[in-house]
């Protein structure tokens, strides 16, 4: 590759919307993915999908945080997938949106911390341009709506509710796994899981808050956007 090829493929964000896909058939794109962005084959990429029904365990958390046991959950075709991302159990679902960012945090000079705060500004300015505003919660890690940042809306949780997660991993200096907004999830799967860590954490989607339709696809296009803003790239949709 010459200079002129690294060049091109340093101000490119590749985005690929992968439509519905189960949980093992993504991570075994993402790592396809990944050995090609090391390589320097592609550019630093963005995976766009929903899963059908799955609980994944991150490498912080076990069947403890399984309020539903493995047999119900399985009995109910929700999937049980342990996996090596960071964080704790979460849920995965139709209505949600999915992004799995493959980038090469140290080609563009960001830290782990510095990358999640900018995946977490990336699912803030994308709620904005639906008229959703987000906030962060000191100590934790993703997006919230409403509480006290919200008072004119009644709303007696302090925090608010939370709207999206994060949970990533970050191997030779490149991202795996990311973000996952909920848009118009069932949110009743979230009661068969101890979510973060944190029990009875309360939830709420895009629909929940605008009360109107919202789709997947929509937001992925939108949360590309700003993704390929935060980082300074051109979006190329594959």
């Amino acid at each position: 590759m010459n200079s002129a090829q690294l060049g091109a493929i340093e101000t490119v964000l590749r985005s690929e919307w992968l439509g519905t896909i189960d949980y093992e058939s993504a991570l075994k794109k993402q790592r396809e993915v990944l050995a090609a962005v090391k390589s320097g084959e592609n550019p630093d990429s963005l995976l766009l999908l929903e899963h059908p029904h799955v609980v994944t365990l991150g490498r912080r958390s076990d069947d403890s945080q399984l309020v539903t046991s493995r047999k119900a959950l399985i009995d109910a075709s929700v999937e049980i997938f342990e996996t090596d991302r960071g964080g704790e159990a979460t849920y995965h679902g139709p209505g949600q949106l999915v992004g799995y960012p493959i980038i090469d945090v140290r080609a563009a000079g960001l830290g782990p911390v510095t990358y999640v705060r900018m995946l977490e500004q990336t699912i803030i300015e994308t709620l904005a341009e639906y008229g959703v505003e987000g906030h962060l919660v000191d100590g934790e890690t993703g997006v919230w709506v409403g509480g006290t940042q919200n008072e004119k809306r009644g709303e007696e949780n302090p925090v608010g509710k939370k709207i999206a997660a994060i949970g990533v991993r970050i191997t030779g200096g490149v991202t795996m796994h990311g973000l996952a907004l909920n848009v118009s999830t069932d949110l009743s799967y979230f009661q068969h899981i101890i979510p973060c860590g944190m029990p009875d954490l309360p939830f709420t989607t895009v629909e929940r808050e605008l009360g109107d339709s919202v789709t997947v696809r929509d937001c992925s296009v939108t949360i590309a956007e700003k993704l390929a803003e935060n980082l300074g790239r051109e979006l190329r949709w594959d």
